[in-house]
């Protein structure tokens, strides 16, 4: 048994080495799955990767491209158009899709007149295809340029007759100019190419809840609402259809949960004062309701004499006198507004201290008519 020493020391060995020998193998070690929440991609990802790429070639007009794309697509439009004006720079050729990067940018920053700028040079450049007259057309959409809008969405429609988005824009287009029938038309045959954009629904409702039709607008409201139900705009159209049933009171639940999810829906905190005002609640209130939706859009009816009136039923005069200043000015000549700054204003001076206080205005009233001259004579 002279090989028994030996057998044991190439056992060692192999033991020292890691080699498989006679013992047992040990204990497969267990896969451990990555943690997906901490997996990081995505355009913006992908834009950051190309910085060092880009840090070595500063001057690679194809990566630079590449980046503001990917930019665009992450939601950041300033850096993509330093990305897309530099390339632009760079390059010697004028090269039509970077120009109409340009113009996505420009569009994204609200920065019309340019985008539209940008979007010449890119058709000038060469660029083709049904993306360049969509961007045109919604950037005059955005502009109020209706007419200009309609006939370069129909150039779109024209490349590509089954684009959605062209035919949404046309139906918003055409709900602007005031004729729904063509919108409702546009935003269905919209519908129809995308079932499932939460956006289209909602038009279509707060187009049926502005023809007073509220059947047809719970349809795509509550369509929508299965597909987003964190939509602040579909909750409003939810609550104005029930309000024009006449079911207010879950008309204001969807009002104040739109308001919850989307602080922009103005028309909500409008509907919402209206209501407390016919109800006759505080003005307490209205006035924080009154006081956001005219923010937004200092034109809704009726809505700026409510607020003046519950900020002087609250007694806080100098919002008031504010406020009916502002009325004044919009409609020039009414004696009643003019009357209520004069009593107003009087009631705001008694606030102050005596050192600030001006004299008394004495209200002159309503001009009185100048009577006619006396006709001279006839000659006898």
């Amino acid at each position: 048994m002279r090989c028994a020493p030996f057998i044991l020391l190439a056992g060692l060995l192999a033991t020292a080495l890691g080699l498989p020998g006679c013992q047992s193998a040990p204990a497969e070690r267990p896969d451990t799955l990555v943690d997906l929440a901490t997996v990081q991609s995505g355009p913006r990802v992908q834009a950051d990767e190309l910085d060092g790429a880009l840090r070595q070639q500063p001057g690679n007009v194809a990566l630079l491209s590449r980046r503001a794309a990917l930019r665009l697509a992450a939601g950041q439009p300033t850096a993509a158009l330093r990305d897309a004006s530099a390339a632009l720079d760079l390059t010697d050729d004028d090269d039509g899709p970077l120009y109409f990067l340009q113009a996505r940018a420009l569009r994204m920053l609200g920065r019309l007149p340019e985008a539209l700028a940008a979007a010449r040079q890119a058709a000038d450049n060469g660029f083709t295809g049904p993306e360049l007259p969509l961007l045109v057309g919604e950037t005059h959409l955005a502009a109020r340029n209706y007419p200009a809008a309609l006939d370069n969405l129909d150039r779109a429609l024209r490349l590509d007759p089954d684009q959605p988005a062209a035919l949404f824009y046309k139906g918003l287009a055409y709900a602007a100019s005031a004729d729904t029938v063509q919108a409702l038309d546009y935003l269905r045959a919209a519908l129809a190419r995308e079932p499932r954009q939460p956006e289209i629904l909602h038009q279509l409702a707060f187009l049926y809840n502005a023809l007073r039709d509220p059947e047809q607008a719970v349809r795509y409201a509550a369509r929508g609402l299965r597909l987003d139900t964190a939509s602040g705009a579909l909750h409003y159209d939810y609550g104005r259809q029930l309000e024009l049933k006449g079911v207010t009171d879950s008309a204001a639940w969807f009002y104040r949960r739109a308001l919850v999810l989307d602080t922009t829906q103005y028309r909500a905190d409008y509907r919402l004062a209206l209501a407390a005002g016919a109800h006759g609640q505080r003005p307490a209130t209205l006035i924080p309701h009154l006081a956001r939706a005219l923010r937004r859009n200092p034109r809704l009816p009726e809505a700026r004499a409510l607020l003046a009136e519950a900020l002087e039923a609250h007694n806080q005069l100098p919002a008031a006198l504010a406020q009916y200043r502002l009325l004044v000015a919009e409609n020039p000549g009414n004696a009643h507004w003019t009357f209520k700054v004069w009593k107003v204003g009087n009631r705001a001076r008694l606030l102050l201290p005596d050192s600030l206080r001006p004299a008394p205005l004495y209200y002159p009233g309503p001009p009185r008519a100048q009577p006619p001259a006396v006709a001279p004579l006839a000659p006898r």
